[in-house]
């Protein structure tokens, strides 16, 4: 179920607790936990209604400015039934506890044997060990190039780190991925030692997922950290092209998690 990253922030905020899709059949149940951007979306109910018995309120709740607006956005796809999903929030991805935690001996041992398993059945051969190791040489790489190099095409890479990623060693950037403290500690476990020549991230938070404009606009002015935005200031950086509302609603509110 995709969603947009301003209405995702606007979820986050309790502003936003409704969606509305056009489907053949619901693809979500009451339950889902929908993993994104700003943590997990649990769908809290799903029915079936009609177009012309939207709400004005229930427009509203679904981040439409109008009845019009959101029936115009629901006007593709004519020939499908209309679903409403209630959404809410349900807390941080429990992904980023994962790999922010370093295994202990006997763990390393555990999530090398999951490497090995997906390299059996994989249909290529091996590929874990490549996949971590050119992450972690060119952190903040776009997928289409890391791809290129190994020789692979994008779509079965990136399916591919998402399996390290599962496994709490990858994270993924709006530019890239990198490895986490976990893979880290996993990759140096299996070659012996520490790389000394890693690439060392800047000291500070790390900035949350803004989008790839507005991320490659901040890169090119140096900031890499919620410090350096707070220094530079929301309104200087809103002139940068590429950093839009939805980008700064991010930051200001990552800002004001860390006050």
């Amino acid at each position: 179920m995709m969603i947009r990253p301003d209405t995702l922030a606007a979820i986050k905020a309790g502003d936003v607790d409704l969606a509305f899709r056009r489907w053949d059949r619901p693809r979500v149940v009451v339950g889902t936990r929908l993993r994104t951007r700003v943590g997990l979306l649990e769908v809290t109910s799903v029915d079936k209604v009609a177009a012309s018995r939207i709400t004005a309120q229930e427009a509203r709740r679904a981040g439409a400015t109008s009845v019009a607006q959101l029936r115009q956005m629901l006007a593709a796809k004519a020939d499908k039934p209309v679903w409403r999903v209630g959404l809410r929030h349900a807390g941080a991805d429990p992904r980023e506890q994962l790999r922010a935690s370093v295994p202990e001996p006997a763990e390393v041992a555990t999530i090398v044997e999951r490497l090995d398993r997906l390299d059996r059945a994989s249909a290529i051969g091996p590929w874990t060990r490549a996949t971590l190791a050119i992450i972690d040489r060119s952190p903040t790489v776009r997928a289409p190039e890391l791809a290129a190099e190994l020789g692979r095409d994008t779509p079965s890479f990136k399916r591919d780190v998402r399996k390290l990623k599962e496994l709490g060693l990858t994270e993924s950037l709006d530019i890239g991925y990198r490895l986490s403290p976990r893979g880290v500690a996993v990759v140096d476990a299996e070659s012996g030692s520490a790389r000394t020549d890693r690439p060392v991230a800047p000291q500070g938070t790390p900035l949350p997922r803004i989008g790839a404009p507005a991320t490659r606009a901040l890169r090119a002015q140096g900031i890499w950290t919620l410090e350096q935005v707070r220094e530079r200031g929301l309104d200087e950086l809103a002139t940068l092209h590429g950093v839009g509302p939805v980008a700064l609603r991010f930051l200001r509110e990552a800002l004001a998690d860390t006050d």
